[in-house]
């Protein structure tokens, strides 16, 4: 029986208290609205993330250009989400409080797109047709490191305009040369959509370390890429991680598309499985265990393929459709494919400790269990890690100590998503 040590980590903290009033000023700044005639409609978009405060967000976007004599509409801007149905993003974005009554605007839903021309290189640029016809467009997303590349732009404002506005046309052109080539095709297709397309400005979101608003910065079309690269840089300074680099068992008691567009972020468990790409050598997890997929990921289990184990529960939830859908545009089919599969949590967990081989000292096993890979404020560790942690510089607190504890059903009895906000 493992003991474990629940602990709380400190991350950068930096939290914006103005929403409205940031908001307010970042538009007034960058919103090129003396270009549109008075009542002009103006598309704004709304992706699938669990974003912070998204909703008063968007409400806050609504309310000024609505005060400033136009006519807002959102458009679901997340590809080929949803089951790539008019209907099914629509009702994503109702998960995520996201409705006309919440925002105060009109939703108009469609998998349609214009074709608005050709790169360079060839690239087809497509935009959903309702915001291309709009007299204008708010492009609104968070800014973070993407789960499939590196590059000046990764997740953020450039993906919104590219795979959000492209829907499942613009998401597969973006998709199909891999991953080695996917920020270089998203900076070149956003920015020529930006330059054949109704964009007015970028609003970006920063998050830190505990999922909450940081900053909200608007970005001009002149400075587009410029800008976004520095707001990727500085929200990179406030991921959160994993408590130590190397780990043995590492325990997910949750995954899905609300935390993480991979179900589980690579970036923080150090595993990519993409075809011809090199896993990263930092964080180093031997073995990986999922639990369960959240309700709010609506059956889509992409990143299922970055587990070795996971149980029945999971699987059962599992809308395959949706997730061979998500997996098919991206083009990283590993991350669909099953690990291997067991009728309880202690089944699992057992089986994983059990695979790291007859010559490793259970007293010596690095053990982490965490809630999902968004939320990292809180862990239990093993005595192995925390004896690292004492030696490192890391900051944290010990919360209290616990038993790998499950019940008669065999379902894990000590969860982090039990305490994590108590």
């Amino acid at each position: 029986m493992f003991e474990l040590y629940e602990i709380e980590q400190k991350f950068s903290d930096d939290k914006l208290t103005d929403i409205r009033g940031k908001i307010a000023s970042e538009m007034k700044k960058y919103l090129r609205l003396n270009m549109l005639p008075d009542n002009a409609e103006i598309a704004i978009t709304a992706g699938s993330r669990g974003i912070a405060n998204i909703v008063q967000i968007l409400k806050e976007c609504v309310s000024y250009l609505k005060e400033s004599g136009y006519r807002p509409f959102l458009v679901p801007a997340m590809g080929s989400h949803g089951g790539a149905t008019a209907e099914g993003q629509i009702e994503v974005l109702k998960h995520l409080g996201i409705t006309e009554a919440s925002v105060g605007a009109e939703i108009r839903s469609s998998m349609d797109v214009e074709l608005l021309g050709h790169t360079d290189k060839g690239q087809p640029v497509f935009m959903d047709k309702n915001a291309y016809h709009a007299g204008g467009i708010l492009v609104i997303n968070r800014v973070k490191a993407h789960t499939a590349f590196r590059g000046k732009v990764e997740s953020g404002l450039s993906k919104m305009v590219t795979i959000g506005l492209g829907k499942v046309k613009g998401a597969s052109f973006i998709h199909c040369d891999g991953a080695m080539k996917m920020a270089e095709n998203i900076e070149e297709v956003s920015l020529y959509a930006i330059q054949n397309s109704p964009i007015l400005m970028g609003l970006a979101i920063i998050e830190n370390g505990f999922d909450e608003t940081a900053d909200i910065v608007g970005v001009s079309v002149e400075d587009w890429h410029a800008k976004e690269s520095e707001l990727l840089q500085y929200s990179k300074t406030m991921m959160p991680s994993l408590p130590v680099e190397n780990i043995d068992l590492l325990i997910v008691e949750e995954m899905g598309k609300c935390f993480s567009g991979t179900g589980m972020d690579p970036n923080i468990i150090g595993r990519w499985r993409i075809d011809g790409l090199p896993e990263p050598d930092s964080p180093a997890v031997s073995k990986l265990a999922v639990l369960d997929l959240a309700d709010q990921s609506f059956g889509n289990a992409q990143g299922i393929g970055l587990a070795d184990f996971t149980t029945q529960r999971l699987v059962d939830k599992m809308d395959r459709n949706s997730t061979y859908m998500n997996a098919l545009t991206a083009t990283f089919l590993r991350r669909a494919m099953l690990p291997m599969i067991y009728s309880t949590d202690k089944e699992a967990i057992e089986t994983a400790i059990y695979s790291l081989g007859p010559k490793i000292d259970k007293e010596s096993i690095k053990l982490v269990q965490i809630p999902n890979t968004l939320h990292l404020d809180r862990a239990y560790v093993s005595p192995p890690v925390l004896h690292e942690l004492n030696a490192g510089s890391r900051k944290f607190v010990i919360k209290g100590t616990h038993k790998l504890l499950f019940d008669e059903k065999g379902d894990l009895l000590t969860k982090v998503t039990n305490h994590q906000f108590s």
